[in-house]
């Protein structure tokens, strides 16, 4: 097929593993018919919908469509105590569950657990799993998320449950697709993430990636936040009124300034001069909340928030009305309490948001208090939704009661509101790509076209498959260039774009067409250098973990298409760097002691040189000259090792680019220091370089450096715009006359 044919048959992006419903009954609005249609159709997916939308009814006739298909069981594992709010949901809408403490338990049909019994369970028994608050998945390396994807690896159907996911971290997100089988979150950690070198530790998402990155989790996941996201009339949907009371408490300075020295005591921010600080402002803090609870809310339910079991003493000695219950009670008391408070069998309840913060709907109340505030936005977001949520029917009143030397508290959970409120905004992008398209990812078959040109470079705009054909025959005389590494990284929303290819036998079909085309445009004699590095595989998506030889697969299609294999240059990489970027568990330290048969080493780069021969290959046409005193021995040497151990990773030319660039960070993997040695090496002064991935211009920008014409050929404008902008700069520079240029006058 000719290369517009195998565009238009380019492989969709993604996979459904579900199945039409069988049941979608009358008792589901609209919306959540629409919903858990496509969840079931998915089948494996998320939904991300506000408190009070109704996931619980969705998620138990997911649940129960699985069941009637498959003739098997599902097991839902949601958070303590909410078991038996679901089992009663599922008595409401009569879809019949069995709760669950082991697998004797088990019954045909939906069964339900809490998430700590999960040991007690043998999870191959189960066609289907659900898991309510699926929140839960959110540290990238802890203990339940590992636990849960290796207890559920061959489920075929699964379903993630909560409400908006990560109030303040993306790396859920990823925990969430990972958990459901869509894409290993290491991977998905490189196509769309950079460290974030402003904040040790975290990751953001590129720039560039962006859009891309909300397009795919609209694939998978239905970010919902109203009906009318989705279309529909938000009908009763409307959340009340919301009024957070921020008290703050007097709090004597002096007691405990011994400590310090000091005239008064200086809070420290760590956690544990943060924990000391609670300690001494307790009493003030909890007499202000037993104020408020004994005159404003006599005679309507409360819940109180603490941290502590010390705050939780001092509260139950104020609140004598209230229950309260810490991590130490037997489960039957935690779901039993919390089934009174629902019931307004008992006024009020003194717990943390760990125990009764997340899944449980306490509509019934809308009174909580805060004693104190801890440093977790998401502890805080999660209890408050417990009260504020659709089907609320009063105002909401939150009170946030702090001493005055904890403020800084106060102002960093502000700080991740804001970053909260900003991941909203980034998920219209899923949002609106479910709507247009109900979670199909399209990319676009049309490009724009063009053609900038400077004194010794040509940047041209299009696909490269199709605008290298518009370049003479044997023009150029090395070619240069770092190809997308199969479906790694995300650049474009084009189907012409190479990183968009479902694996890598579609990548290499695609790339077979460019192949031919630069051995033509090379000149007899002449090089082709490619940069790459071996990919790695993933359990979930590949079936183990392992390395699977990319270089090995580009060298044999260069090779298939007349190219001889001159030879190739290792290039060293810091394994601590890459660790740091991927965490990839066969880097870590804690995994080689634990077991090193899951170790290996890091990854280097390549640097794979290719040559086109002539009908002889006695004598080079257009030989690359050196002389010693451009190209010393010691050089030579450098050079002429097989491996390049001083490469400087991080000297790529997109460093330069502003951090507030809408396109930030773009992927130049292509270090400038392999290319002036390439270049250096492998070309004359004058000659022509060329480059069919040009992206911000690395190659270009280089070549004019040292002398040489450029030709490069870029599918995204934002990038063709960008390596117009560093070639003309470097070109200016270049015409700029030096003190030995100007004639001295006496």
């Amino acid at each position: 097929m000719n290369y517009i044919e195998f565009l238009q048959n380019k492989s969709d992006r993604e996979i459904n593993t579900g199945f039409n419903p069988v049941w979608l009954p009358e008792f589901l609005f609209d919306f959540q018919k629409e919903l858990t249609e496509w969840a079931i159709m998915k089948g494996r997916a998320a939904l991300f919908e506000d408190c009070g939308l109704g996931k619980t009814p969705q998620q138990l006739v997911w649940a129960e469509n699985v069941c009637r298909f498959t003739g098997g069981n599902v097991l839902i594992l949601a958070p303590l105590a909410v078991s038996m709010q679901t089992k009663r949901e599922g008595n409401k809408f009569g879809i019949n569950t069995t709760i669950c403490r082991t697998q004797a338990d088990v019954k045909q049909g939906i069964n339900i657990t809490n998430y700590q019994m999960l040991e007690h369970f043998d999870t191959e028994d189960f066609t289907g799993v659900v898991l309510d608050e699926s929140s839960i998945l959110k540290s990238f390396m802890g203990k339940t998320k590992i636990a849960l994807q290796q207890a559920f690896k061959n489920t075929k159907y699964k379903l993630c449950c909560t409400a908006t996911p990560s109030p303040n971290d993306y790396m859920e997100l990823l925990n969430q697709a990972d958990f459901l089988s869509i894409m290993p979150s290491n991977e998905a950690l490189a196509r769309w993430f950079i460290l974030d070198t402003m904040n040790s530790g975290k990751y953001r998402i590129k720039g560039h990636a962006m859009k891309d990155f909300w397009q795919w989790v609209g694939t998978w996941a239905a970010c919902v936040s109203k009906p009318s996201d989705i279309g529909y009339d938000d009908g009763n949907f409307k959340l009340p009124e919301l009024h957070i009371h921020e008290i703050t408490v007097k709090i004597d300075q002096i007691k405990g300034r011994e400590k310090t020295n000091t005239l008064f005591r200086i809070p420290e921010t760590s956690a544990t001069g943060y924990n000391h600080e609670k300690r001494l402002t307790i009493k003030d803090r909890a007499l202000k909340i037993a104020e408020i609870v004994n005159n404003f809310l006599e005679d309507e339910s409360f819940a109180i928030w603490c941290d502590t079991n010390f705050e939780a003493d001092e509260l139950k000695k104020l609140i004598p009305q209230a229950v309260e219950i810490r991590g130490s009670d037997s489960l039957e008391k935690k779901e039993q309490t919390a089934m009174d408070f629902i019931n307004k069998k008992i006024p009020g309840i003194i717990s943390k948001s760990s125990i009764f913060g997340f899944g449980l709907n306490f509509q019934h109340c809308h009174n909580t208090l805060f004693c104190g505030m801890s440093y977790s936005y998401e502890k805080f977001y999660q209890a408050t939704r417990r009260f504020w949520r659709f089907g609320q029917p009063n105002p909401v009143n939150v009170y946030l009661v702090l001493g005055d030397t904890e403020s800084n508290i106060l102002s960093v959970v502000r700080g991740k509101m804001q970053q909260h409120e900003d991941m909203k905004k980034n998920m219209r992008y899923s949002v609106d790509k479910f709507n247009m398209n109900r979670g199909r990812r399209t990319l676009t078959m049309d490009y724009e076209s063009n053609v900038a040109k400077g004194k010794d470079w040509t940047a041209i705009l299009g696909d490269s498959c199709e605008e290298i054909k518009k370049i003479k025959d044997e023009s150029i005389h090395f070619s240069i260039f770092s190809p997308p590494f199969s479906n790694l990284y995300i650049y474009s929303d084009s189907i012409r774009d190479m990183g968009n290819c479902k694996n890598d036998k579609e990548f290499f079909r695609q790339f077979k067409f460019l192949i031919p085309e630069v051995k033509r445009i090379t000149k007899v004699g002449r090089l082709c250098a490619v940069h790459c590095k071996q990919l790695v595989n993933y359990k979930n998506r590949d079936g183990a973990f392992g390395i699977r030889d990319f270089r090995g697969t580009l060298i044999r299609a260069f090779v298939g298409a007349g190219w001889v294999f001159h030879s190739e240059v290792c290039i060293w990489k810091d394994p601590v760097i890459e660790m740091q970027r991927t965490k990839s568990h066969g880097l870590l330290y804690c995994e080689m002691r634990k077991d090193s048969t899951h170790s290996r080493v890091g990854l280097p780069e390549y640097l794979l040189l290719f040559r086109k021969w002539g009908d002889t290959q006695d004598k080079d046409p257009d030989p690359v000259t050196h002389t010693k005193d451009n190209f010393p021995l010691e050089k030579w040497q450098e050079y002429a090792s097989p491996v390049w151990k001083t490469i400087r990773q991080t000297n790529v030319l997109n460093v330069r680019q502003a951090r507030e660039s809408s396109d930030e960070k773009h992927i130049a993997p292509l270090q400038l220091d392999i290319i002036e040695r390439a270049v250096e090496l492998w070309s004359n002064p004058g000659d022509v370089v060329f480059s069919p991935f040009m992206g911000i211009g690395s190659e270009g920008y280089m070549s004019i450096k040292m002398n040489r014409k450029f030709v490069g050929i870029e599918l995204k404008e934002i990038y063709w715009n960008a390596a117009i902008k560093y070639m003309s700069e470097v070109e200016k520079d270049k015409s700029l006359p030096t003190l030995f240029d100007m004639e001295v006058v006496a």
